[in-house]
């Protein structure tokens, strides 16, 4: 039986540092998603690499589910310092047999033997990149066995927000203070959108893949309005993809 994503999350997600807490459990039903595709495409027991995961709930959720879980990242964000928070973090991995691998993976690239990986998953990650991840996103398909499951979920550039406040003059990426303020930027530095995701597939030699839209920017919106409104206008914006706040490329990998 299927174990349910949402309710092996919560008690996990409770147990993270207070200073984080909230915010993961704002994103519970994406977690919950985001694993639920795993759960779809794969079989119990396989081996999942998240890249770029951070302290998100996302790896921790995989073990609880029945799935061998590995965490990568170069773990250079604001706040990974803090050992308050990331020395309870190492220990909840650690409870859960969460494999933690500290690497910058654009400047190094992955480290597994061939066809060594059932899934590999970047969310929310390469959009932070400076630099190209073609390298890197040419490693992934070796390191998967045949059939083996890619995931890259990145936010869209083009949604229908953005088209609409754009010509309004709201559209900026990031904080004046998180570019300007700070030595080193880890913000934003370029959002695909639905074409760009094709070029990437297409870089990567992958054949069979599909390319689908959630919006849960909506759902942690500031506004309660916007809140309160997202769950009826995603399900209609999931009709064109393009048009959508966060992007998915689900790939297949043949061999």
């Amino acid at each position: 039986m299927t174990i349910n994503a949402r309710e092996a999350l919560r008690p996990i997600i409770r147990q993270f540092p207070a200073e984080i807490r909230e915010g993961q459990m704002t994103q519970l039903d994406r977690f919950a998603f985001d694993i639920g595709l795993v759960q779809k495409h794969s079989q119990p027991g396989a081996r999942v690499c998240d890249i770029g995961g951070g302290w998100g709930a996302f790896a921790l959720g995989c073990a609880a589910v029945g799935f061998k879980a590995v965490l990568m990242d170069d773990f250079r964000d604001r706040g990974f310092q803090d050992e308050a928070v990331m020395g309870p973090m190492r220990e909840l991995y650690a409870s859960h047999g969460v494999e933690v691998v500290s690497r910058d993976v654009v400047a190094n690239q992955l480290d597994f033997p061939p066809r060594s990986l059932d899934v590999i998953t970047i969310f929310d990650s390469l959009e932070h990149w400076h630099n190209s991840p073609k390298r890197l996103l040419a490693c992934i398909p070796p390191a998967l066995k045949a059939g083996g499951l890619f995931i890259l979920a990145t936010p869209n550039c083009v949604n229908l927000r953005k088209r609409i406040t754009v010509p309004l003059g709201r559209g900026k990426w990031t904080a004046m203070q998180d570019w300007y303020e700070q030595e080193t930027f880890r913000g934003h530095v370029r959002e695909p959108d639905v074409d760009d995701l094709r070029y990437i597939a297409a870089d990567m030699g992958l054949k069979n893949y599909d390319i689908i839209g959630r919006n849960w920017a909506g759902h942690m919106a500031a506004s309660p309005l916007v809140r309160r409104l997202t769950p009826f206008a995603d399900h209609i914006l999931r009709l064109r993809p393009s048009l959508c706040s966060d992007l998915y490329l689900l790939a297949h990998v043949d061999r």
